[in-house]
């Protein structure tokens, strides 16, 4: 995957190029390097991180899981930031940044958030058909970050540093968990509530944690407010 990435890279030069005459592709795609966008990274960053360790705490205090300690997760924690900030960065960069931007050339932006969001999802199930079907209540929960990840691209005007940092943040907290081996179910709860495998995308208490993202970040979207006030104006002249 890290060989196909970066061919993918290599070739996004010549395709600005040949294609739409923009020697700065990357750019257009909201990958620029300034201070506003690296302190959304961080903010992203800290929101995906937060959220995940949250819903393991909140699962811990209703007894479906214990804490575990681990000797190694100075080490952990490190190559767990490392390695999401990777998968934001490739993931951000194909689907919110090369797809998206081919699909809202041709097509609304209501039609192009959907259509990205789909294949994100459907990408994640290259896999042999009973695997498919066994962690397939990981879809919705993949549908949905798609769509919260562009709409936190739409809400800062198209940069990609809080998408980035908002799926790395996830990643990281779920790798911490995973890898460091932190916690232990209790199997008091069917594992189609806690996740799947114990990856939280495959359950209900992190599709109802997510969601409460995604729709805080619907709220921000530019159009959402001016709804907002509209029906706010209404109303007030109804009354």
């Amino acid at each position: 995957m890290g060989l196909l990435f970066v061919g993918f890279l290599v070739l996004l030069r010549f395709w600005g190029k040949l294609v739409y005459q923009q020697t700065h592709l990357l750019k257009s795609y909201g990958l620029l390097v300034n201070r506003r966008n690296a302190l959304e990274l961080l903010k992203g960053l800290d929101i995906g991180l937060l959220l995940t360790l949250t819903l393991f705490f909140v699962e811990g205090k209703l007894g479906w899981l214990i804490w575990q300690s681990s000797d190694q997760l100075p080490r952990v924690v490190l190559e767990g930031l490392i390695s999401a900030l990777g998968v934001g960065f490739a993931e951000g960069l194909v689907f919110r940044g090369w797809l998206l931007d081919e699909l809202e050339r041709d097509y609304s932006p209501k039609i192009s958030l959907w259509v990205s969001s789909w294949l994100y999802a459907l990408l994640h199930f290259i896999k042999p058909l009973p695997e498919v079907i066994r962690t397939f209540p990981q879809f919705p929960a993949l549908l949905l970050l798609g769509l919260t990840l562009v709409w936190a691209k739409r809400g800062t005007r198209g940069r990609l540093g809080l998408p980035i940092g908002l799926h790395a943040g996830l990643v990281w907290g779920y790798y911490i968990i995973n890898v460091g081996q932190l916690v232990r179910y209790c199997d008091r709860v069917p594992p189609w509530i806690t996740g799947i495998d114990g990856n939280p995308l495959a359950g209900l208490m992190g599709l109802i944690f997510l969601g409460a993202i995604a729709f805080a970040f619907w709220r921000r979207l530019p159009g959402q407010e001016d709804k907002a006030t509209r029906q706010q104006g209404d109303a007030k002249m109804g009354s």
